[in-house]
């Protein structure tokens, strides 16, 4: 059974396209026909090409890895961080810092920085700093909280992007592409297919489209991060079952008169060893 239906999608505008004269010809095989001078997406293709998208980012959440969700666009902003901080994925809604996954040890230490701005309030050595030092700290940690607070929890690169705009995101699907990074981005009639692994051919300027095919997303990654905690807690149960199993061993705790004993055995033992090496002198007749 597919996650979203035909009657959702088409209440949520996802079948409205741009202007004939704006489309993208690698988009033809998604588009099901022309009214008013603008393209309507087929959304039974729709259907079928989310539902991959959403198997796949499953998978992926199973496994542990991270998935990037990139939205800059004012209208998918707020829709895609809201529904993305109920997963605990990093998510991208300001500005896309370029280099971010290609040079992304640099991007790291800008928010080891941040990082250490914080220790530096909690340790009173904030208090210590004049007031012209103190307000040019808070401005910068202001500034690296909007652009990067989002992906503080990202220690490696992301399993994967999840994209909304690829026109508008496009230094970030070329990043992506160079280090071999899937892409799943909703697709409009004016950007190009190719250019991602898994697209979602959908209206992405209408909010209510945008936050559907979030939604839906969003809820396959928590399936997937479900199986894995069921996963997790079945092993662990698994493990205490086979140690309550196993026979525990009984160990047997010696007296000191018992000790004594061996002790004395195994010195007469190494006497009666010793007395047998040493060689005994025959007498002979002429000695006599």
């Amino acid at each position: 059974m597919s996650r979203v239906t035909f009657e959702q999608l088409l209440e949520a505008g996802v079948h409205f396209g741009h202007l004939r004269r704006k489309w993208c010809p690698e988009m033809a095989p998604y588009i099901f026909s022309e009214k008013n001078g603008i393209h309507i997406i087929d959304l039974q293709k729709t259907i079928v090409k989310l539902e991959e998208a959403a198997n796949a980012l499953k998978q992926i959440a199973k496994s542990g890895k991270k998935i990037l969700f990139v939205a800059t666009k004012k209208q998918a902003k707020d829709i895609v961080s809201e529904k993305v901080k109920t997963i605990n994925m990093p998510y991208v809604t300001e500005r896309w810092p370029g280099g971010m996954l290609t040079n992304f040890p640099t991007i790291r230490k800008a928010v080891k920085k941040m990082a250490a701005i914080d220790r530096m309030m909690t340790d009173g050595t904030f208090d210590t700093l004049s007031k012209r030092e103190r307000l040019q700290i808070t401005r910068q940690r202001a500034k690296l909280e909007k652009n990067l607070g989002s992906i503080a929890d990202l220690t490696r690169l992301p399993a994967a992007l999840f994209v909304v705009d690829i026109t508008k995101e496009h230094i970030a699907v070329k990043e992506a592409r160079r280090l071999g990074i899937p892409v799943v981005a909703i697709c409009d009639t004016n950007s190009n297919p190719n250019l991602v692994d898994f697209p979602i051919p959908a209206n992405d300027d209408a909010s209510k489209s945008i936050a559907l095919i979030t939604d839906v997303i969003c809820q396959a990654v928590q399936e997937g991060l479900n199986e894995r905690r069921l996963e997790k807690d079945s092993e662990q149960t698994e493990k205490k079952v086979k140690e309550n199993k196993e026979p525990k061993k009984i160990k047997v705790v010696k007296t000191t008169e018992a000790i004594e004993e061996e002790v004395e055995v195994s010195n007469l033992s190494k006497l009666e060893e010793g007395a047998k090496k040493i060689p005994i002198k025959k007498k002979t007749i002429k000695e006599e």
